[in-house]
Parts: C-alpha cells; sequence; structure tokens
C-alpha cells in the first residue's frame, strides 16, 4: 500500500471539497478499497473518511416509500422491519452478497459503487482498460469464466459484482448525490451504473466532488419477490448469474413483471421490453422462453462463459416459474 494523506471531513460539503481533486476518494466501509490500495490497484493519494457524517438513518416516506441513508450498513438495511416486510427482494440479495462480518461494515453507497473482481483488473501484472487505459483487456483473450455476455465492448468484457444494487434496480430505486457546491441531483439506480463502451474505467456516473447520501425505495407495489443467486459454491461467491423479480398476477394473468439480472454485465442488466412482452399474458414455459429469446438476443460469450447463455435462460424460466406457480 502506498503512503496516502487521510482526512475525515466535518460536514458533508467538506467531504464534497475534499474529494473533488481526481486522486482523492472518499471511504466508508473500506471492504472494497482498502483491499483494492493493498493490491495497489488504487492508490489515492488522499483518503477521505465519510463515516462520522451521519446518513445513517432508515426512515418512512410521506409517499410510503422507504429512505436507506448511504452509510447505512448492509446489516442494518437487510434487518430492517420495513425492508424485510415490504422490500425482501432488497433483504434476500444482500444476504445473499456477503458475509456477516462484511455486511456489518459494508455500506449503501459503498455498495453501489464498489469495482469489478475480475482477476486483470486486480492484478497489476496484467493488461486492463479499466486500471490502465490503453493497455488492453486481458480478459477477452484470457480467463473469462465470470465475466459478462452482455452490454460488453471490446475494451472490456468485466462483470459489476454486486447483489444489493441488482435488487434496488428491480425496485426502481433512486439514488441522491450530493456535490461539491451543495448542490444535489437524483438518479435512477438504473442509470447510476454504466456500460464500459470506450470509457471502462468508468464505473457509474458519480462525477469529483460528489458523494452518495442515500437512495430511495419507492412505495412497495403487489405482488411476489424473489431473489435466486446461481454461484460456482454455496459458500459467498460471485453470480454467475442472479435475478430480482417483483412479480404479479391476476386472474391468471401477468400484472407486473420487475426483472433485473446480475453477473451478466459491466452493470445490473435491466431489459425494459421484458415487462411488454409478460403484461396481460398467462404463464407458460413457452412465454418463458420467448423472455429469455428477448433477454439474450445480442448475448456474446467469450469461450470460457458462453455456459452462461443457457444458464441465464434456465435461471430465468426457474424464477418466472417459482413466482407463477407453474409446472415446467
Amino acid at each position: 500500500m502506498r503512503p496516502f494523506d487521510y482526512q475525515r471531513p466535518d460536514s458533508l460539503k467538506h467531504g464534497s471539497q475534499l474529494t473533488a481533486s481526481g486522486d482523492s476518494m472518499a471511504i466508508a466501509g473500506g471492504t472494497n478499497l482498502l483491499d483494492l490500495m493493498k493490491l495497489q490497484v488504487e492508490a489515492p493519494s488522499r483518503l477521505v473518511d465519510i463515516g462520522r457524517l451521519g446518513m445513517t438513518s432508515i426512515e418512512d416516506m410521506d409517499d410510503g416509500g422507504l429512505r436507506i441513508g448511504a452509510l447505512a450498513t448492509n446489516t442494518a438495511t437487510a434487518n430492517h422491519a420495513r425492508v424485510r416486510a415490504d422490500y425482501p427482494v432488497l433483504s434476500r440479495a444482500i444476504l445473499a452478497g456477503a458475509t456477516q462480518q462484511l455486511r456489518n461494515k459494508a455500506t449503501t453507497g459503498g455498495n453501489l459503487c464498489q469495482r469489478t473482481r475480475c482477476f486483470y483488473f486486480t492484478n497489476i501484472d496484467q493488461p486492463c482498460n479499466k486500471r490502465e487505459p490503453g493497455s488492453g483487456c486481458g480478459a477477452i483473450p484470457g480467463i473469462a469464466r465470470l465475466h459478462a455476455v452482455l452490454g460488453t465492448s471490446r475494451e472490456c468484457i468485466a462483470t459489476y459484482p454486486g447483489d444489493m444494487a441488482v435488487a434496488m434496480s428491480a425496485l426502481d430505486a433512486t439514488v441522491e448525490i450530493a456535490g461539491e457546491g451543495g448542490d444535489s441531483r437524483s438518479v435512477p439506480v438504473r442509470d447510476f451504473h454504466r456500460l464500459p463502451g470506450d470509457t471502462p474505467w468508468k464505473d457509474n456516473v458519480l462525477e469529483d466532488g460528489e458523494i452518495i447520501t442515500g437512495v430511495i425505495l419507492p412505495a412497495p407495489v403487489p405482488g411476489k419477490q424473489l431473489y435466486r443467486k446461481v454461484r460456482e459454491r454455496s459458500s459467498y461467491a460471485f453470480a454467475l448469474v442472479s435475478i430480482a423479480a417483483i412479480v404479479a398476477l391476476e386472474d391468471g394473468r401477468f400484472t407486473r413483471a420487475d426483472l433485473a439480472f446480475g453477473g451478466l454485465a459491466h452493470k445490473p442488466w435491466h431489459d425494459a421490453r421484458l415487462p411488454g412482452l409478460l403484461i396481460g399474458k398467462e404463464p407458460s414455459e413457452a412465454l418463458f422462453d420467448k423472455a429469455a429469446d428477448l433477454l439474450l438476443e445480442d448475448a456474446q460469450g467469450y469461450g470460457e462463459n458462453d455456459f452462461k447463455i443457457p444458464l441465464t435462460r434456465s435461471t430465468l424460466k426457474a424464477v418466472l416459474a417459482e413466482a407463477t406457480e407453474t409446472e415446467l
């Protein structure tokens, strides 16, 4: 780990000012950032510890929604009574994501900002356009078993590794962001993370000096909520594919089908076309196959991860069958 300056701001505005320079980074729980610093993947000249700025509360909203502070721990969020009752897909996703020790430290904002666990990104001796722009993507001709099959580019095929954001995408949550000048903005969580394109080092839409202050969950909706995570071992591991689903039926037909996917892309994947295909129709294996066809029509494997495409198909069908009590 390289030497760095350590600052503890006394206000959110002060924290934004301290993180405004490109070589400064905010730290909360540190469960991802400190690992990357030890590996010299990240080498900020200044760490700005925002852990004492509050932002830990989880509060009811006037419209029936729920606001989760950026520094609320994953444990606090997953165990919160309203999250468990009204947003169980979020609680299940968090509990599937990491050990109890990590959940006790990891925060809402930090979880959203975690970086990929690509072998080439975390090994400074290997080429990686995310870590060193222009050096190439070692995963494309190399070890790509955990890598993306949707939304890739010739610059990067890494995946976003988190679980929490996948559930938040299905819930259509909104991220609150404060800027250096005291201004604030809100971004749908579905737009918060970026696809790699020609700038794979830009994981999300945060600008220098911006800090996440909270996440807004809309008022709960009727339906069954599921989170299914397929991984290589039953202990904590990153998803090969995960699906967050909120599904409702009325008179035997879909009235809601909010779906988000993890392990498939550089960001939590949400295909806005799927509800239009499913809503108003009776559940059936043939319909589930059509949904998978639509989701995967542009999917591309890279040899080692070709299996993810049929795995995603079978997992989506299983989730929809469970949600609708349909026999396959």
